[in-house]
């Protein structure tokens, strides 16, 4: 089993039109619908409220197939973004935080001990940024990493707290994870003036065995050992890029599952690295293809490779 640690939220998307929508969301949160869609394993551990969006949240994981038995529900609200998206599809987000559910995951919400059957945990987003949410999910990545995967994907969020701390604390989580993936945006942001190849090698020195680099319409590049890897992206018409990243990250951690492959020492062939990017490029396009974050099921991805 997976668990997904963080967020869920509601998105309101502001379209470039002026009109505006309100949709399931949060990294985590889409991170665990894909992963359960593509047939893993998983369980979503965070907060959720008992509003009429919580229990929207909670009905979406559990249809999809994912587990809320290290999930808790309390009375806060719902954690809303904003979402604007401009006219070639892209989102920027606005955050509103204050007295809402997601961050109030606080250290007796997380179980004692996990089961033998967790072969990895996946977070970041807002929950390596919101308090208490992040310094919970922080400790519990140090307290379980040993023989377990951790993937962090940061999907930075800027202007919630300072940048210091901020950075300070993912370069914590990195050396303790497994994998990293990012946006080519994220690499920059953790080390400025680099190319996105060099930060790779960065984080690989910092302790992380693959890195991934998404890179939206040229594809994605991943590094591990002495392989640098790029792949293109599945040409598709966009609708929007919501859940892109997400679907992207799910897919990756699916296909490592699913040729056992998702291990602490985790070692990968060429051809295994190129396959398994392909298919998380080709989860990433089908999302861009459909309005908000609606990864695929496991149906709609043929398999790219043995």
């Amino acid at each position: 089993m997976i668990v997904v640690c963080g967020e869920a939220l509601i998105d309101v998307i502001r379209n470039g039109d002026g009109t505006q929508r309100a949709t399931p969301g949060g990294g985590p949160f889409n991170t665990a619908r894909a992963l359960a869609r593509l047939g893993v394993p998983t369980a979503f551990l965070g907060h959720l409220s008992d509003d009429d969006f919580g229990r929207e949240l909670a009905q979406l994981l559990v249809s999809d197939g994912a587990s809320l038995e290290l999930a808790t529900i309390g009375h806060e609200k719902t954690t809303i973004a904003v979402a604007e998206v401009d006219s070639e599809g892209l989102a920027e987000y606005q955050f509103l935080v204050e007295g809402t559910s997601a961050p109030h995951l606080t250290p007796d919400m997380v179980p004692a001990r996990l089961s033998p059957d967790v072969t990895a945990l996946h977070l970041g987003t807002l929950g390596m940024v919101l308090e208490p949410m992040a310094s919970t999910l922080t400790d519990f990545v140090q307290r379980e990493h040993h023989g377990r995967v951790v993937m962090l994907d940061p999907n930075i969020r800027l202007g919630l707290i300072p940048d210091d701390e901020y950075r300070a604390r993912l370069q914590a989580v990195i050396a303790q994870s497994t994998i990293v993936k990012g946006s080519e945006a994220d690499l920059a942001w953790l080390y400025p003036n680099e190319r996105y190849q060099s930060a790779a090698e960065q984080l690989l020195h910092a302790g992380a065995r693959l890195v991934v680099v998404t890179l939206g319409a040229r594809g994605a590049f991943g590094a591990h050992r002495d392989l640098g890897i790029n792949v293109d992206a599945t040409p598709v018409e966009l609708v929007d890029t919501i859940g892109a990243g997400d679907a992207f990250g799910a897919a990756l951690l699916a296909w490592l599952n699913t040729h056992d492959a998702l291990k602490a020492d985790l070692h990968l062939e060429q051809a295994d690295l190129e396959s398994a990017l392909d298919y998380a490029c080709l989860a990433a396009a089908i999302t861009c293809s459909r309005p908000g974050a609606d990864p695929p099921w496991k149906g709609e991805i043929p398999t790219l490779r043995p």
